[in-house]
C-alpha cells in the first residue's frame, strides 16, 4: 500500500463544502467517487481544510492509500479526465506512509475579496463580495495589525466551532486594493470555524466607521462572538495554499 498527495482547486459555488455529509454534494465525494472508480478500489481521501459551503480553494491538499501501480506524478492526468471542469488536481505525488495532512505543522493562506463600489459587477460576484459604500483601508488596516500574532479566537469563532482550544495565532493579514477590488490576505497555523469570515465582516465594519480600529482589541478580550462583526458570505473566500513547516 502506498501513499498519495492531492493538491486540488476548486470552485465551492455548486458544493457543500469539502466534507462528505449527508444534505449535498461535496469536494471531497466527487474526489472519493472519481479516484474509486479510476483505480478500481474504494479510495476515501483526507482533506488537510474542511472548507465550507461555497468556499474555493486554490491549492487545498488531500492525501489517499493505493495499491495503484500508476506514477504519483501521473494520477494528476488520469484523474483531471474524470473530473468536472470546477475540480481540478493541480499536482499529485508519493510520499511517506506516515504523512498526514492534518497532523503537521502548517501555514495556511486565505485571501477574501470584496468588491467596493457604487454598483455590483457581475464579472466580480460569483467570487467576492459587494459592498458599496466606500470603505478606509488606512483604518482596516490598523485594525488587522492589532489581530496579528498569538490570541484567543473565542470572539470570532461560530458556536458550531468543537476545537479543544480557540488560541491561535496570525502571522500576515494584509489589506490591499485593486482597482475597486479590497483583498484581506490572512496567513496562521489555523483558524476557528468561520473565524476568517467573522474577521473580515468586522474589518469591514471598521472600514465603513461603525468600529473604531482599537475596538478589535476589546473584542479579542472580550472573547464573546457577539462583541465581533457580522460573518461574511462565503462566496468572497479562496483558500490560497496550505505550507507544511
Amino acid at each position: 500500500m502506498k501513499r498519495f498527495k492531492l493538491e486540488i482547486a476548486y470552485d465551492g459555488t455548486h458544493y457543500c463544502g469539502w466534507q462528505v455529509q449527508p444534505n449535498g454534494i461535496t469536494v471531497e465525494e466527487v474526489i472519493n467517487q472519481k479516484l474509486s472508480e479510476l483505480l478500481c478500489e474504494n479510495i476515501k481521501v483526507i482533506g488537510a481544510s474542511r472548507t465550507d459551503s461555497g468556499v474555493h480553494a486554490m491549492g487545498n491538499v488531500a492525501v489517499f492509500d493505493s495499491e495503484t501501480k500508476i506514477p504519483g506524478e501521473k494520477l494528476s492526468y488520469a484523474l483531471n479526465q474524470r473530473l468536472p471542469k470546477d475540480i481540478v488536481v493541480q499536482s499529485s505525488c508519493q510520499i511517506a506512509d506516515d504523512f498526514h495532512p492534518r497532523y503537521c505543522d502548517t501555514k495556511k493562506t486565505y485571501e477574501y475579496q470584496i468588491y467596493n463600489a457604487k454598483f455590483e459587477n457581475p464579472l466580480y460576484s460569483r467570487y467576492s463580495h459587494f459592498v458599496f459604500l466606500p470603505l478606509r483601508l488606512e483604518a482596516m488596516q490598523r485594525a488587522a495589525d492589532i489581530i496579528k500574532g498569538e490570541h484567543d479566537f473565542k470572539s470570532f469563532c461560530s458556536s458550531r466551532g468543537q476545537q479543544q482550544t480557540t488560541v491561535r495565532e496570525i502571522y500576515e493579514l494584509d489589506v490591499t486594493k485593486e482597482g475597486n477590488v479590497v483583498k484581506i490576505r490572512i496567513s496562521g497555523n489555523g483558524f476557528l470555524y468561520n473565524m476568517v469570515r467573522i474577521i473580515v465582516g468586522t474589518l469591514i465594519k471598521v472600514g465603513l466607521g461603525v468600529y473604531p480600529p482599537e475596538y478589535v482589541q476589546e473584542i479579542l478580550d472580550a472573547k464573546d462572538r457577539t462583541k465581533a462583526g457580522p460573518k461574511v458570505p462565503a462566496k468572497g473566500l479562496t483558500l490560497v495554499r496550505i505550507e507544511y513547516l
